[in-house]
């Protein structure tokens, strides 16, 4: 493999940080604040009073996209660009570590469809004002996503859809009128696939579609989807199996991602757990992911020394020869490097 496209995945609404932890707290002022570091000097974004009204803050949580995000819509000129600030950092950091587009999703912004919309605009007319690469615009509705491809200027270059599924062909209409790139998922039209046959059999049934609406292989990027082992220790061989399925069936001329992180929630030492999931992925035929690079080196990870005790170890739960991923965890709490 020569390639490797990555889609930076860290401009979301879902992202959470821990109120307790070390990237929030008070600023000079001793406003509570998202802390980050931007060019080397630690910089705080302060947290509005509504934001803290809402539930995931008063469960201990403070999601810093929705933040910013919030920011940019409902604040006023300084709030506004403070958000933008904190979105432009982001930016620089993921395109920093090679990614070739970088993910935009609000859908957790509100339950309402305007402030989707609203959200998704001002996310996009921040990110092409500044970003370099193009971007992958993310939701599970299409009318975001048209609302995101209808702002985007086209300055950095042709666009992604992420992602198109079974229950919404609809926007196969926008990958043609805007010419952009696509992920298609392996989801059914009623639910998540079970194994690693019902993904490929959506996926063949998607591509069909593709073909119809004259999307090329070289702009198709396929999502078996991805499911934490922590659930199933069968999950892992399921979404192998699909890659390399998908690889024998469609040869090199198509792409085969995914949002890889997704294996390890919920688990001990989630890089060493994505790190040898992302090894594997790639010995099956992977050629792009949905990542966050700056955690997730591909270069590095592509010379991982398989002979380690913590690759074995991890790779027999990855494999589901752990059930309830006990000797991982065991291994873990032993306080193995």
């Amino acid at each position: 493999m020569s390639k490797f496209t990555i889609i930076g995945e860290n401009i979301h609404a879902t992202r959470v940080l821990r109120l307790n932890g070390k990237r929030v707290g008070p600023n000079e002022n001793g406003v509570e604040s998202v802390i980050y570091n931007k060019d080397g000097v630690k910089t705080f974004m302060t947290i509005p009073e509504e934001i803290k009204k809402t539930q995931p803050y008063q469960q201990g949580q403070a999601k810093h996209f929705m933040i910013a995000i919030w920011k940019g819509i409902f604040g006023n000129s300084d709030q506004i660009e403070d958000g933008a600030k904190y979105v432009i950092n982001e930016i620089k950091r993921q395109e920093k570590y090679n990614s070739d587009f970088l993910d935009l999703n609000v859908d957790e912004m509100s339950h309402k469809l305007d402030i989707q919309i609203q959200a998704m605009k001002w996310l996009m007319g921040v990110y092409q004002e500044n970003a370099k690469k193009p971007p992958s615009v993310d939701s599970s509705n299409s009318e975001i996503i048209e609302a995101g491809l209808k702002e985007y200027n086209g300055k950095q270059g042709r666009p992604m859809i992420n992602s198109i599924a079974l229950e919404r062909l609809e926007t196969f209409e926008l990958a043609k009128e805007y010419n952009a790139k696509v992920i298609l998922t392996g989801a059914s039209k009623d639910g998540m696939p079970s194994d690693s046959s019902e993904r490929v059999n959506n996926i063949n049934e998607i591509i069909n579609h593709a073909k119809n609406n004259d999307i090329s292989y070289q702009d198709i990027h396929l999502d078996p989807l991805v499911f934490p082992i922590s659930v199933d220790k069968e999950y892992g061989g399921h979404f192998f199996d699909a890659i390399s399925k998908l690889r024998e069936i469609y040869g090199s001329e198509i792409n085969i991602s995914g949002g890889l992180s997704n294996v390890s929630f919920g688990l001990p030492r989630r890089k060493l757990v994505n790190d040898v999931f992302v090894k594997i992925c790639i010995n099956n035929g992977l050629d792009s992911g949905i990542i966050d690079p700056i955690q997730i080196k591909i270069d590095e990870i592509k010379n991982l020394d398989e002979s380690t005790e913590d690759y074995k170890v991890a790779e027999n739960m990855l494999m589901g020869r752990d059930d309830f991923c006990m000797n991982y965890i065991t291994y873990c709490r032993q306080g193995s490097n």
